[in-house]
């Protein structure tokens, strides 16, 4: 579903040369969870900004489900993100005077659903919304109004999910709540999901683990017992 080769973006200036990501490679699967961790400042929003094609790599490719981004132009990949990808931020990014029904039906109407209303209420359902529908943005808990963001974020069905810290602004119950519901989702319509988090346990929650060090992009496994990841040696591969 997701290549990656070679991916690498610097900013050169006439007194500085900075290297944000230099020589990223790996391969996602169909239906695969992946989590990207890293210190503030390492390059994860960076990376996720070019895996979604919101920005341009300044060489290698990113292909998704077999669609070079390098390939396109702005149009094709706003068409791309349209049409496959779906995105969860941290701070929510909903639109402030719009209810949360009519923030979910956004991406429903613009692919030209005419049931948008119905399929946005029935994703609020699933969340846990029904009765907060009508509600605008300040009017919900953080937490709400994250649950509204996952809505939105699956109404398109999405072939892949990008989420940007997305237990970031939320307390550790309301975190948690987030997560289950992000996961039970993304199992129910096979959605590959990456994800960048400062959260290890939420991070060995995902198939895969990668972690981001000075641009450098390594991928972690985990060997001992499942159930219990705090006894797990951890190895670089």
């Amino acid at each position: 579903m997701l290549i990656v080769n070679s991916l690498a973006k610097n900013i050169i200036t006439p007194n500085a040369h900075l290297d944000i990501l230099t020589n990223i490679n790996f391969h996602l699967k169909r239906g695969e969870s992946m989590a990207i961790t890293g210190a503030s400042g390492s390059g994860k929003s960076t990376l996720l900004s070019l895996l979604a094609g919101l920005d341009l790599p300044s060489s290698g490719r990113v292909v998704i489900d077999g669609q070079s981004l390098a390939d396109l132009d702005e149009e094709g990949r706003a068409k791309i993100r349209q049409d496959k990808i779906g995105f969860i931020f941290q701070s929510f990014h909903l639109i402030p005077a719009l209810t949360a029904v009519d923030n979910v039906m956004l991406p429903l109407e613009l692919k030209g659903e005419k049931n948008a209303q119905a399929q946005a209420l029935m994703l609020l359902q699933r969340v846990g919304l029904s009765e907060r529908s009508e509600h605008k943005p300040l009017q919900l808990s953080g937490g709400e109004q994250q649950r509204v963001a996952i809505a939105r974020a699956f109404a398109g069905k999405p072939e892949i999910l990008f989420a940007d810290e997305p237990t970031g602004n939320l307390d550790q119950v309301s975190g948690e709540n987030i997560i289950e519901l992000l996961f039970k989702l993304n199992q129910e319509q096979g959605t590959t999901l990456v994800m960048v988090t400062h959260d290890q346990l939420l991070a060995k929650a995902c198939q895969r683990h990668f972690q981001l060090d000075h641009g450098v992009l390594q991928e972690m496994t985990y060997v001992g017992p499942a159930s219990s990841a705090s006894q797990c040696e951890l190895n670089v591969k």
